[in-house]
């Protein structure tokens, strides 16, 4: 089993690679096709465009979200291809990472001039959970804690929780 933080690394290391052999300038679609070339290259396990529910009053909407990438189950990849790294991005995959029960994404905006520039790693903790001292990000707010409970994997966990929510 391989360790989160030895995942993100092969990722960014990843990232790095595609970037530097075709630049900025291609669709999103075509850099998440190429980096996972370079993922299943490195022997980790990439699912892509997967599906990320989300439960609402009792309804659970199974096609809320739809994540770029998912690696070996534990980290998500945001990818953007812009000139620009807006602060909502990571927004985004931190939403991502608390409806999915997941800790760390990797957002990658291969549209920067260098790859330096358009990747960040994201680290969502959840509420009573002390932060690794290898994860330095910012514990999430209460309000965010409160909003989404216990930390538990939509993709690990298989049937919903609650016999009662209707499924759409």
């Amino acid at each position: 089993m391989t360790d989160v933080n030895d995942i993100t690394k092969m990722i960014v290391d990843a990232c790095l690679c595609v970037h530097r052999k075709f630049g900025p300038g291609l669709l999103e679609s075509v850099y998440e096709k190429l980096l996972m070339v370079e993922l299943k290259k490195r022997g980790l396990v990439v699912e892509c465009q997967k599906s990320l529910p989300l439960v609402y009053e009792g309804v659970r909407f199974e096609d809320a979200y739809r994540i770029d990438m998912l690696v070996n189950g534990e980290v998500i990849v945001e990818l953007k291809s812009t000139n620009v790294m807006h602060p909502v991005y990571a927004k985004q995959l931190k939403t991502y990472l608390a409806l999915s029960g997941l800790h760390v994404g990797i957002l990658a905006n291969f549209g920067m001039a260098t790859m330096k520039e358009g990747i960040k790693r994201v680290v969502y903790e959840y509420a009573g959970e002390k932060p690794s001292s290898k994860d330095s990000a910012p514990s999430a707010s209460p309000r965010e804690a409160t909003m989404h409970g216990e930390p538990e994997s939509v993709f690990t966990r298989g049937a919903a929780k609650n016999t009662e929510e209707e499924v759409l």
